[in-house]
């Protein structure tokens, strides 16, 4: 059985990417093939797709989730928004040098106040006064909720570019980062290649960034994430089997949408839902044919996914082949494309 450790590399700081590259489709693309790796940029995945083949996009949008306030003592405040709950009210994490309790508060720009409704670990329940709709004020005074790995504060660039050109609907906190390289020309090629589209809604929590702790996998307790999948996108995934196509999933979270919604028969169903499915080498996918994903931290639960998805073994392969021939990793990374292993791969 394999262990946390298992999922251990590695990594010269310099390959994790501190900007993204200077056009989206730009990035490299590491083809991780049954038959071996080729190195290919970005702008060749149409080229891999056939004709009847359905990519699956999660159009959730980053909202400015990150938020600084000051207690009524004075002392500053550092919050991440981890979702909002209603039009005042969200869950958040908070830094300070003494949290505040159940009952305290915490002024906020703009003449705005938090206060404090309950405490669940890492996680504190707000209230938001004086805000208006919450995401509405988020954007007027919040920042963009960079990755902790990223060393610079968020600019003008990140928050056009921590962004997919399709984000539609806000709730994220942490961007769907294999749909960060797609722009038109890339999406028209798509099309003109006979590639349907359909989207699904993940909202992305910070909690994709916190590590597994236990090095036993099975005590691992997975951050919970809603998500929709539209009728429209059940439809397409049923259209494009009857017709022989493959299911091109953009993204883990697109991964973890159809998955988390698919019958034993791999039928997707409408609707929506939390999921908290962690995904480990020895599940049984059963929707996507196929995998864009960039390159994740070590020990994280998206490494246990994709090691899943392509089978541990061409995982480590494909993960050795990208740090020798400088890959960039993380959200403003490189990608790379898998194919699904057989059962016992």
């Amino acid at each position: 059985m394999l262990k946390l450790s298992d999922f251990d590399f590695e990594l010269p700081p310099e390959l994790i990417a501190q900007a993204p590259a200077a056009q989206r489709s730009g990035s490299r693309l590491l083809d991780v093939a049954p038959d071996g790796l080729a190195d290919r940029r970005f702008a060749d995945l149409p080229s891999l797709l056939r004709e009847g083949d359905l990519a699956v996009f999660n159009d959730t949008r980053v909202i400015r989730a990150r938020v600084h306030g000051r207690k009524p003592t004075g002392g500053r405040v550092e919050m991440l928004v981890e979702r909002v709950l209603a039009e005042d009210s969200a869950r958040v994490q908070m830094r300070a040098s003494h949290l505040p309790r159940p009952g305290g508060s915490v002024d906020l720009p703009g003449g705005a106040r938090a206060e404090v409704l309950a405490r669940d670990e890492r996680f504190f329940d707000l209230r938001f006064h004086d805000t208006g709709p919450l995401v509405e004020w988020l954007e007027r005074h919040g920042e963009v909720p960079l990755p902790p790995y990223i060393a610079h504060a968020a600019g003008a660039e990140d928050a056009e570019r921590y962004q997919t050109v399709y984000a539609a609907v806000p709730g994220a906190v942490a961007a769907p980062t294999a749909g960060l390289h797609f722009d038109a020309a890339t999406l028209a090629a798509l099309d003109a290649r006979g590639v349907a589209r359909a989207t699904v809604t993940l909202h992305v929590g910070a909690g994709t960034f916190q590590p597994v702790q236990s090095e036993n996998l099975s005590l691992h307790r997975m951050h919970a994430e809603w998500f929709r999948v539209p009728p429209a996108t059940a439809q397409a995934v049923a259209a494009a089997r009857a017709r022989g196509g493959r299911v091109l999933a953009v993204g883990t979270t697109s991964l973890r949408a159809l998955e988390s919604s698919a019958g034993e028969d791999g039928s997707v169903r409408a609707g929506e839902a939390e999921t908290t499915l962690f995904v480990t080498p020895g599940y049984r996918f059963r929707v996507a044919d196929l995998l864009l994903t960039n390159f994740h931290l070590p020990r994280s639960t998206l490494l246990m996914l994709v090691a899943a998805f392509a089978g541990y073994a061409r995982i480590r392969a494909a993960y050795a082949h990208a740090i020798a021939r400088r890959y960039r990793f993380f959200s403003y990374g490189d990608a790379m494309l898998l194919r699904r292993a057989e059962a016992g791969a």
